[in-house]
């Protein structure tokens, strides 16, 4: 039986991520931060137990009483993080890619407090799925709920799959369990998954492909993810 608090429910673990595009209709000249090269992966076994319990953190999450390590525990957290990009008038549509920094101040695992992502550049993506022993070797999957487009609001739109991640973290190794990847132009995709009684974690890199020629404004759209557990 799932426990009574929102941040644990079985299933519909939501957290989300608004994604913002500036097409300038002046030359711009801006630093931009060069996307790191994906690396491994952080996963550790974590105790079995009862009830069942799981947690999803995309960008700036709630502990209280100190880490997971340490015996804290998770608090529901609504912030809803940005990722944003100003594309100047000369570059737009020239198919190089454009980096996206985030408002995201997370940086540090909650598991134990590691350094794990670069606060800005990166989105901490990270959770557990802890269950009791029987079951067999269940799985929980992270799915990414996504718009069609992002809009401008006026009726002009950029396809959402222009937005592709990298995924690393500080002192990696192995394969991630959130990995690089595009985003769908609508619908729901899987984005990683976390094994029974485990705690995993990446670090995203957000980047806008820029192969498309819209008109100068300001595009949002927003990003649904949903922990489920069996």
């Amino acid at each position: 039986m799932a426990p009574a608090a929102p941040h644990w429910r079985r299933r519909g673990m939501l957290n989300r991520a608004m994604f913002v595009v500036r097409i300038w209709r002046a030359l711009l000249i801006a630093l931009l931060t060069a996307l790191p090269g994906a690396s491994g992966a952080f996963t550790v076994s974590i105790a079995a137990g009862t009830p069942t319990t799981i947690y999803l953190q995309v960008g700036v999450g709630t502990f209280s009483g100190g880490n997971y390590n340490a015996g804290g525990t998770p608090g529901n957290n609504t912030t809803i993080n940005n990722e944003t990009v100003a594309v100047a008038a000369g570059a737009v549509g020239n198919g190089v890619a454009q980096a996206m920094t985030t408002d995201s101040t997370a940086a540090n695992s909650f598991y134990d407090g590691f350094l794990f992502c670069t606060a800005t550049t990166q989105l901490y993506i990270g959770g557990f799925y802890r269950t009791s022993n029987g079951g067999g070797n269940t799985t929980a999957t992270v799915t990414a709920t996504v718009p069609a487009a992002l809009s401008d609001g006026a009726g002009h739109t950029i396809p959402f799959s222009q937005i592709r991640w990298t995924s690393s973290g500080n002192a990696d190794g192995g394969a991630e369990p959130f990995p690089a990847a595009s985003f769908s132009a609508g619908g729901v995709q899987t984005v990683g998954t976390i094994a029974k009684n485990n705690w995993a974690e990446s670090c995203w890199t957000f980047s806008y492909l820029n192969t498309t020629l819209p008109v100068a404004g300001t595009y949002t759209g927003r990003v649904t993810y949903t922990l489920t557990a069996p």
